[in-house]
């Protein structure tokens, strides 16, 4: 056993993913760490030595082809089983040591990804694919920046935020992965599950946000502190909970999916919420939040012609809004659902959201994606199929060519 000591912004399973172990693997050495609902920095920890993997050499087998079975390099397999890739400790019976499989993507999730993790992502993206741009559209409240990637060159906009509910922060790495993976085909000339993505970067402009609400991310991966900011009214806002694992809002406890000048005082009196909460108020006024205004800002700077705001959950897809939205919407919403499974719903009684807004200000496609079904924040192991979910719908946008 090994001890540590907890930082600021560890969690149970960004400690976990750093020292090779699952969450279970540190629970089990430290129960009380299962019983609170964040870590805080000066706990000890103990954890256990890191498992490992174990092969038993078949006939026929060289280091290369177990190299490749597990996804690891053949000097990494060296390192750990001196003589494999000479063929002297390869042979049938002989018991392997198998290291860690590296990933071979920038983004991946193996703890909660936070505002960090798409700082990290988006630097190593636009070094890798130089024909990705970063910039800026703004600050949230506490002044982290509000990221924004942009990937292709055509004359048609589309605009995709993410995580703009920061229990549903899942959905922010779904959006990287998606534009990775564009990256990557394109960059390569090779298809990408049936779509062209060289016709992508011709025909569109793809404008990412991939975490509109970084504090309020923050504050439901790390809980808040003594000292921090708006510590004391947070907890009288969550009603004395130390967990915020539920809390969607900004860090001011307003509702960014409520914020939009989209029939917003219908909305606030619906809600019926009078001020600061973990959800659904909508504010004092509409675009009152930096985070809100800058999405507006950007979608005016740049008019799109189709939006999409990814959430979750539900596996549903919202493409109406007061019957303000184009004729096509129907139809591509029904494209939207065949590509990735999801139901195409025609909602009502909902007002103020990026989409509505969206759809009001410039009469054209607009949606909100639900990604992934369960309790948000939705489980680490529905990551990839949200993912690949999430580019099959943006991929059908961008090969809609029309």
């Amino acid at each position: 056993m090994q001890q540590y000591i907890a930082r600021r912004g560890d969690t149970v399973s960004r400690i976990a993913a750093r020292h090779g172990l699952t969450p279970e693997h540190v629970i089990q050495g430290n129960p009380w760490a299962g019983r609170q609902p964040y870590l805080y920095p000066g706990q000890i920890l103990f954890l256990p030595s890191a498992p490992r993997r174990r092969y038993s050499v078949q006939e026929g087998d060289d280091a290369g082809l177990i190299a490749a079975l597990f996804n690891v390099s053949i000097d990494e397999l060296e390192m750990l089983n001196p003589g494999v890739t000479s063929g002297r400790c390869c042979i049938p019976g002989k018991v392997l040591v198998i290291p860690p499989a590296a990933s071979r993507s920038v983004v991946s999730v193996r703890s909660e990804y936070g505002p960090d993790d798409v700082e990290e992502d988006i630097g190593k993206l636009v070094a890798k694919y130089p024909f990705v741009t970063r910039d800026s559209i703004g600050a949230s409240v506490l002044g982290k920046p509000l990221h924004l990637l942009r990937i292709g060159s055509g004359p048609r906009h589309l605009h995709v935020n993410a995580a703009l509910h920061a229990n549903e922060w899942l959905t922010s790495p779904c959006l990287m992965s998606f534009i990775e993976q564009y990256a990557a085909a394109y960059d390569a000339g090779r298809a990408w599950h049936g779509h062209r993505p060289e016709e992508w970067h011709k025909h569109w402009t793809l404008w990412a946000v991939p975490m509109a609400n970084p504090d309020g991310v923050e504050l439901v991966q790390e809980g808040v502190l003594p000292g921090q900011p708006h510590y004391e009214e947070l907890l009288q806002w969550n009603c004395g909970r130390r967990s915020f694992r539920h809390w969607k809002a900004n860090i001011r406890g307003v509702d960014l999916g409520d914020q939009f000048p989209a029939h917003w005082e219908e909305e606030q009196a619906r809600r019926g919420v009078p001020g600061p909460a973990p959800r659904d108020y909508s504010g004092p006024a509409p675009l009152s939040e930096p985070e809100a205004a800058a999405l507006a800002a950007l979608a005016e700077q740049y008019p799109g012609d189709a939006a999409v705001s990814l959430h979750s959950q539900g596996g549903e897809i919202y493409w109406n809004y007061r019957g303000y939205e184009p004729p096509e919407s129907k139809g591509w919403a029904a494209r939207l659902a065949a590509a990735s499974g999801y139901r195409a719903v025609e909602l009502n009684g909902s007002d103020a959201g990026y989409k509505d807004w969206f759809i009001q200000r410039f009469r054209k496609p607009g949606f909100t994606v639900e990604l992934g079904i369960g309790k948000n924040p939705l489980p680490l192991a529905d990551f990839e199929d949200m993912a690949l979910e999430t580019g099959l719908i943006l991929g059908a946008i961008l090969s809609n060519l029309k």
